[in-house]
């Protein structure tokens, strides 16, 4: 049978009080880690459309807009890869190793 209102004493209506305050700093909290938890996400949001602004603002320099990637560029010829190679210190060490075994 439930108490009335005359029947609980002050020492009762004390805990109850008490678990009413714990209940809502909880709940407070609660709702404070939510709101920070939402700003944190539209901050995100905002770096993320300004990214996604930047990006298609660069579009035309994408990898595939490049002209080195065409077909006529993507390969070099014989001549070029010789003037290359000979600029560098493998094809220097190339010839005196060559150099080397004639003798």
């Amino acid at each position: 049978m439930p108490k009335s209102k005359n029947d609980y004493t002050f020492a009762d209506i004390k805990a109850m009080l008490q678990q009413e305050v714990k209940k809502h700093k909880e709940e407070v909290a609660f709702q404070e880690a939510i709101a920070k938890l939402d700003a944190r996400k539209a901050e995100i949001k905002k770096k993320q459309s300004k990214l996604t602004k930047s990006v298609m603002s660069a579009k035309h320099q994408s990898p595939g807009g490049l002209d080195l990637h065409s077909d006529e560029n993507r390969y070099y010829s014989k001549e070029n890869t010789q003037k290359w190679l000979e600029g560098t210190s493998y094809y220097e060490n190339y010839q005196a190793m060559r150099n080397q075994d004639d003798y």
